[in-house]
C-alpha cells in the first residue's frame, strides 16, 4: 500500500509501505477514506518525540471502511464506515472500565518503555512512536485497528466523511478541554492557539456555559476563524501585552478558566522565556517549550481552573510552580479519552449543533501530505486543517 512515512527530523515521504494484516482475533482492518494532519504531528515532524523509528507509518485521525474483521469481532462486519478513535483501548481493563480509555492497560504493546519515562505507561496511540506502541497511523491506503469492536464508531448514513473525521481526536479534544475548565455558568475562558484543537475548545466552552470566550493567537486566519465561526473575542500576541489585555478585559480578575491549546512547540514570538526555550530545544538542553503553560498560569484568576489538551513531550523547564500553589489554581490534563466522547459528539453534529468543515482550509490527495506537512507548520496560505484522501 501507499502510506506518508516518517524518515526524521523534517522529513516525511509518500511511498510504499506494508500491508496491514490480521495480527490478533480482535483486529479489524480498514481501508482509509479520509485521513488528516494533525497539530500533534507536527511534533514527529519536528523531531520532539522520541522512539521514532525510518519507515514508521504516521497519521491518527482517519475513519474508513471495513474490508476485514478478525474471528472474535462481533459489533462490525466487511463494508460498515466508521470512525477510528485515534488511541487504542481494550475495553476491558481498570481505567477503561472508569472510561479513562487514554489510560488503557493493555493496549501499549511497548509499555514498558513509556513506564521507564513516565512511570506508567498511558494507552498505545496510532502512528505515534514506539514508545506509544509502535502502531501504524492512519495516513495511509490500510490500516490495522486493534480492539476493533471497542474503539470503531458506525457512522450513520445522511452524514458527510468531512462532519464526522474530527470525531476520530480534535472535536473529542477541544470538548474535553474545556470540560476540564470544570466551568461554571458565565465563565470567562481564554483559549491560548487557535489551531484545529483550539478552535473546537472555543466551540465546546459555548456548549458549557461559558459567558465569554477570548482567543489568544497571531495568525490573521486563526484569529478571523476563533472571531467568525468561534464568536471569541480575541487577542494577538505580538501586537497586544496578553496579560495586561486581559487584566483590562475582566476588570483586574483574569479569565476563570484558561485552556493551553498550544503544547510543545509555543511560539511566544519576542517574549524572553519563549527565545530562551527555543535556543535550549535546539541545543537538547530542554524537551519542550512551555511558554503558553506558563502565560496560562500567569493570568488565571486565584481559584481558576487550567485545562491543557496541549501536548507535552517530556521535562519542562521553570513552569511557575509558586504561582500556580500560591494562586490555588487547579489543572487538568490528560491525552483524550476519545471513546467516552465520539457517540454524544455525533449526535451534536446530527442536531447541527456544530459544523466541523468550517474548519477545514485545505482537501488533497495523500500523496501531497509532505508538502503540506510543511505548509501546515510553517503557517503558509491560510492552512489551518487539511484533509486528505488516499
Amino acid at each position: 500500500m501507499k502510506a506518508i512515512c516518517w524518515h526524521g527530523h523534517g522529513d516525511v515521504r509518500y511511498e510504499s509501505a506494508p500491508d496491514p494484516k490480521i495480527e490478533d482475533p480482535r483486529d479489524a482492518i480498514i481501508r482509509v477514506t479520509r485521513t488528516a494532519i494533525c497539530g500533534s504531528d507536527l511534533h514527529l515532524l519536528d523531531g520532539y518525540m522520541p522512539t521514532m523509528k525510518s519507515g514508521d507509518v504516521l497519521g491518527h485521525e482517519f475513519m474508513g471502511e471495513v474490508v476485514e474483521t478478525g474471528a472474535s469481532v462481533t459489533k462490525l462486519k466487511k463494508g460498515d464506515r466508521v470512525i477510528v478513535p485515534f488511541n487504542i483501548a481494550c475495553g476491558e481493563c481498570f481505567f477503561c472500565q472508569k472510561t479513562l480509555f487514554s489510560l488503557c492497560d493493555r493496549s501499549n504493546r511497548n509499555a514498558e518503555i513509556a513506564a521507564k519515562v513516565m512511570g506508567y505507561s498511558p494507552s498505545g496511540l496510532f502512528g505515534y512512536s514506539h514508545m506509544l506502541g509502535g502502531f501504524s497511523g492512519g495516513q495511509a491506503e490500510y490500516v490495522r485497528v486493534p480492539y476493533a469492536d471497542v474503539g470503531p464508531l458506525k457512522i450513520p448514513d445522511g452524514l458527510t466523511e468531512d462532519q464526522v473525521l474530527f470525531l476520530t481526536d480534535i472535536f473529542p479534544t477541544g470538548y474535553m478541554a474545556a470540560e476540564n475548565c470544570q466551568m461554571e455558568k458565565g465563565d470567562t475562558v481564554a483559549v491560548w492557539g487557535c489551531g484545529p484543537v483550539g478552535q473546537f475548545a472555543i466551540q465546546s466552552a459555548w456548549m458549557f456555559g461559558a459567558g465569554r470566550v477570548i482567543a489568544i493567537d497571531h495568525v490573521p486566519e486563526r484569529l478571523a476563524l476563533a472571531k467568525s465561526w468561534g464568536k471569541a473575542e480575541t487577542i494577538d500576541f505580538t501586537k497586544q501585552d496578553v496579560f495586561d489585555t486581559l487584566n483590562e478585559m475582566t476588570k483586574g480578575m483574569g479569565p476563570d478558566r484558561c485552556i493551553d491549546a498550544v503544547g510543545a512547540e509555543a511560539h511566544g514570538t519576542g517574549s524572553l522565556d519563549a527565545v530562551i526555550d527555543k535556543a535550549k530545544a535546539a541545543v537538547k538542553l530542554a524537551t519542550d517549550r512551555p511558554h503558553a503553560l506558563r502565560q496560562a498560569i500567569h493570568c488565571c484568576r486565584k481559584g481558576g481552573t487550567v485545562s491543557v489538551p496541549g501536548v507535552y513531550v517530556g521535562f519542562l523547564d521553570k513552569v511557575p510552580m509558586g504561582t500556580f500553589v500560591n494562586k490555588g489554581l487547579t489543572m487538568k490534563t490528560g491525552q483524550t479519552h476519545t471513546h467516552r466522547y465520539t457517540r454524544p459528539l455525533l449526535e451534536k453534529i446530527q442536531a447541527g449543533a456544530i459544523d466541523p468543515t468550517r474548519l477545514i482550509t485545505h482537501r488533497a490527495r495523500l500523496a501531497d501530505a509532505p508538502t503540506l506537512y510543511k505548509k501546515f507548520r510553517d503557517k503558509e496560505d491560510g492552512c489551518i486543517k487539511v484533509v486528505m484522501t488516499p
